[in-house]
């Protein structure tokens, strides 16, 4: 194809992320060339330029961030019959390899913070036309995640009582879907008081800044003194995990979604274990999850239009990048536009 294209690189030795210019990639056998048109910022893009993160399976230094990806079919190569030029399309957020090693878009080899993407046939998942670019793109991780950490991880039933500690990117899109599929009560606890209002507005019975000293017993009083049936931790912070451990009913699960170093602990073990509670740490999403929540964003149960909270030029990435470090705004998702 030739030509060159802006992509946001990210030198994991040094650290140093900047939009180059590099050569447009031409798709091998049993890939095709996206255009993209829309791919998200996530807090995981964040801990990747920190350093808290590190790809485990990339092939020398440098990696093109941007694991949130949709847009158009640009090119096939050889042989692929399963798409055509001009489709709509989002990317799945990985792959599985033959021996089970899962690769991460992004993270161990080059995503779609670019004005084009190389994809595996087998990861593009067809959009309808009614969904727009900038909500499908971060549909694999800030819904997928969460989708599965409820229904895969804490396996939530209809009418269990359920919270959410960090209503950001991933954990809003929690209270959605938590909402949608019956739990209830759901409680949602942020230090911020417009992502509590957020809460509310996305679904939540109760929204509670963790700080409050009455937090346990509004909690308690909220589910009929049961307690949460399930909990999950969307902002790895070690003191949310130790709350919430508290908070949980008989048999309660917390589930582990936000990334930490910092070590697990749980102060009262002997409760913990007296009412068989458990802890279960929850990593991503898979394929079908991705494929199940386009079909229901198709068929009218979901819609995101309310979750881009900015979109910035792709040459501005490293500002949207800022924006998310320091809660600019507060934001559910920020999205690059190429």
């Amino acid at each position: 194809m030739g030509g060159t294209m802006l992509a946001g690189r990210l030198d994991v030795a040094t650290k140093d992320f900047e939009i180059v210019e590099v050569p447009i990639p031409a798709p091998g056998p049993g890939e095709v060339l996206v255009k993209v048109a829309a791919a998200g910022v996530c807090l995981s893009d964040v801990h990747l330029i920190e350093g808290m993160l590190r790809p485990l399976y990339l092939k020398g230094e440098a990696v093109t961030l941007g694991h949130e990806v949709a847009g158009a079919v640009h090119a096939l190569g050889p042989g692929v019959t399963a798409a055509s030029p001009g489709d709509r399309v989002l990317l799945q957020a990985g792959e599985r390899t033959p021996d089970g090693v899962v690769l991460t878009r992004g993270v161990d080899y080059d995503g779609g913070w670019a004005e084009y993407a190389l994809a595996k046939v087998e990861t593009l998942v067809p959009i309808p036309d009614s969904l727009p670019f900038e909500q499908a793109c971060f549909i694999p991780d800030a819904v997928s995640t969460p989708w599965a950490a409820i229904t895969r991880t804490g396996l939530t039933r209809p009418g269990e009582a359920a919270g959410v500690w960090g209503v950001g990117g991933l954990g809003a899109h929690a209270v959605q879907l938590l909402r949608m599929m019956g739990a209830h009560p759901i409680v949602a606890a942020d230090p911020l008081p417009a992502a509590r209002e957020r809460a509310i507005e996305f679904g939540a019975d109760l929204a509670l800044d963790p700080a409050d000293w009455k937090f346990s017993a509004k909690v308690r009083e909220a589910t009929g003194g049961r307690g949460l049936d399930v909990g999950f931790d969307f902002a790895g912070v070690a003191p949310v995990r130790e709350q919430a451990a508290k908070v949980l009913a008989e048999e309660g699960r917390l589930v582990l979604v936000g990334l930490t170093d910092q070590p697990l602990t749980l102060t009262d073990g002997t409760r913990f274990s007296y009412l068989r509670q458990q802890v279960r740490g929850h990593y991503g999403s898979e394929a079908d999850d991705v494929t199940k929540l386009v079909a229901l964003v198709e068929g009218g149960r979901l819609d995101f239009a309310r979750s881009v909270s900015g979109a910035y030029p792709l040459r501005d990435a490293a500002q949207a990048v800022r924006a998310l470090e320091h809660k600019e705004g507060d934001p559910i998702r920020l999205v690059l536009l190429p």
